[in-house]
């Protein structure tokens, strides 16, 4: 049998090299496909987490807002020139009298408005009645806000203004007496601090209510728009409560944006603009159902992980020209060289999108922390809202005295007795020195102070914080154990946030004992190895093991809905680690609840102070 030899073509020799270059090149495709899949999908996750950052402080900031002025309404309607004027509307004292008031506390209280509605809905007084669109005379009794708070004792609603033209956020509260409904007290906080936030945050945001219109936007062409189409039900309503004045509601894109925790990425066409992918992330805010929406861009994401991605193939190009090095070192040293400074220069590239990158973090954490100065102040100021019933009583018995004392005196000088006009005149400059301490150290209190920690009196603070507490010891008619603290005793801090957190730590002590018969609070305070320790000790009936596992988390609270949001003891803790200390909780073997405060100390706490 004779053997048939083959013998190979030139060809097929040429193709060798061209399917291996085929294959290496789909190899290093596919590792570049690989690798934008994977980096999209981190660079993706890491715009999520930015995205919700920037959205929980938004919400934070607007949450404590609201918060600051809702018991305000009912405050005011305390007042005895109200419910006069609502007895007799036709008395020109009346009226005058209201007037005055509501416009001293809109002024107080820095609002847009406050005005009194009687049971029919018209206004009788309000803090604007000597302007031209003065509210006087106008009848809102459609007003959602006017049914709410004869109904359930507090009324909320955002709404542009009829007789202004201005929109606003309403709060309302009835103004009663002897059980009867008189009529409401309404006051108009504005909202432009919140929309400026919005247009400095650098991304598209949106402030929707609960039907999903947006009234407060980053960009002013996307106000009174729609997330969604609205039914007929949803638009008879705001034809009736006139919420949002003639502006026309029209949908903010061409398909529904949808509202949830998730960003996810979605081709939409806002006003004016071409369709292009966003990246969609929302969160509720509140509760009337409000949602704020970030309408983000993933082209630098997607530029990003392309970046990647060309890098990785490159770099497996790299690899495989490596490997072919050896086996052609001669015929292939030039073209290595090239890819081999291709590579730097992507490198180089992608180095430098990183410190960009870098530097918007950065940017992201400044802005993070000025939101977190301003949670303090915004929980400060809180917490005096909740002690606003106290102090007011605190306040109101110094000033009954001193008007019979005046009595007194006018009397007693009639008759010449002057001997005792000079004591009731001495009483008079007590009770006037009582006042003032309080509404002076109230006043520091709620002072917003620049963040510069010094050497703190921890002994002055101590007081002050005592101060303004007294109202709710006397209330739950409790004893307060202070051991003596060490005049020399100073602490890193600022003495405003300092007793701030006093503040929270008494006042959930003495609510912890609402109820016991001989309530005792105890506080006292050591200073050893460089630090200085304050506890605040209560007699109530402890810290229960899954109480304890959320304690310093915000919005956490045992309380009443009305009685706090749950952010005292968040942001105390944060002011506390601010100063590198710490706030800690335990449950006393004797039984009750200790919170123990840990701050730097100043210098050595045995030596004199001349703080």
């Amino acid at each position: 049998m004779t053997g048939v030899n083959r013998i190979k073509s030139p060809i097929d020799y040429n193709r060798r090299p061209l399917l291996l270059l085929g294959a290496a090149v789909c190899f290093c495709l596919f590792l570049g496909w690989l690798a934008y899949r994977a980096f999209f999908s981190i660079y993706l996750d890491n715009e999520r987490r930015l995205s919700t950052q920037r959205l929980d402080a938004f919400a934070l900031s607007l949450e404590a807002t609201l918060a600051r002025h809702e018991s305000l309404p009912s405050l005011l309607a305390l007042d005895p020139s109200l419910p006069a004027l609502l007895r007799a509307p036709d008395v020109a004292a009346r009226i005058a009298a209201a007037n005055a008031y509501l416009e001293a506390a809109q002024q107080s209280a820095s609002v847009a408005a406050a005005y009194l509605i009687d049971i029919d809905g018209k206004t009788l007084a309000a803090s604007n009645w000597r302007l031209p669109r003065s509210f006087v005379g106008h009848n809102y009794a459609f007003r959602p806000y006017f049914r709410d708070a004869l109904a359930h004792g507090l009324g909320r609603f955002y709404g542009v203004g009829v007789t202004t033209g201005e929109s606003g956020y309403f709060l309302a509260a009835p103004v009663r007496e002897n059980g009867r409904n008189l009529g409401v007290v309404v006051l108009k906080v504005g909202l432009e601090a919140m929309e400026q936030a919005l247009a400095g945050a650098g991304e598209t945001l949106l402030l929707s209510d609960a039907d999903g219109i947006v009234f407060l936007s980053s960009e002013r062409k996307l106000r009174y728009r729609a997330l969604a189409p609205l039914n007929e039900k949803v638009m008879a309503r705001l034809s009736e409560t006139r919420q949002y004045g003639n502006q026309p509601i029209s949908p903010l894109a061409e398909q529904p944006i949808p509202a949830g925790q998730q960003a996810s990425p979605l081709q939409i066409a806002l006003p004016d603009e071409t369709s292009r992918e966003r990246l969609i992330t929302t969160r509720p805010v509140g509760t009337q159902g409000w949602q704020v929406v970030q309408l983000g861009d993933p082209g630098e994401a997607r530029a990003a992980a392309l970046g990647a991605a060309i890098a990785v193939a490159f770099a497996a190009a790299f690899t495989l020209g490596l490997a072919a090095h050896f086996r052609h070192r001669t015929r292939r040293r030039e073209e290595l060289r090239r890819v081999y400074a291709e590579l730097e220069t992507r490198i180089a590239e992608r180095t430098a999108d990183l410190t960009e990158q870098i530097a918007a973090l950065e940017n992201t954490k400044a802005i993070l922390r000025a939101t977190r100065d301003a949670a303090v102040q915004a929980g400060k100021l809180a917490t005096l809202g909740q002690m606003s019933a106290g102090i007011s009583h605190e306040l109101n018995q110094p000033l009954a005295a001193l008007q019979t004392f005046a009595d007194n005196a006018s009397a007693l000088l009639t008759r010449g007795r002057y001997d005792e006009v000079a004591e009731n005149l001495q009483m008079i400059s007590q009770l006037v020195d009582r006042t003032g301490r309080i509404v002076r150290q109230l006043k520091t209190f709620a002072r917003k102070e620049a963040a510069t920690p010094q050497a703190v009196t921890v002994k002055l603070a101590i007081e002050h914080a005592l101060i303004i507490v007294e109202p709710r010891r006397r209330e739950i008619g409790a004893r307060i154990v202070l051991a003596a603290p060490n005049q020399a005793l100073l602490a890193i801090a600022e003495a405003g946030r300092l007793e701030q957190i006093l503040v929270n730590l008494l006042r959930n002590g003495l609510d912890a004992m609402v109820g016991l018969p001989e309530p005792v609070l105890e506080v006292t305070t050591q200073g050893a190895a460089g630090a200085i320790s304050i506890a605040v000790r209560d007699h109530g009936p402890g810290l229960s093991d899954d109480v304890r596992k959320h304690l310093f988390e915000a919005f956490y609270t045992t309380k009443q809905a009305d009685e706090g949001l749950g952010l005292g003891l968040a942001i105390s803790l944060t002011i506390a680690e601010s100063y590198g200390g710490t706030l800690s909780a335990h449950n006393a073997p004797e039984g009750g609840a200790v919170f123990v405060l840990t701050l730097p100390a100043a210098g050595d706490p045995d030596a004199p102070s001349d703080a």
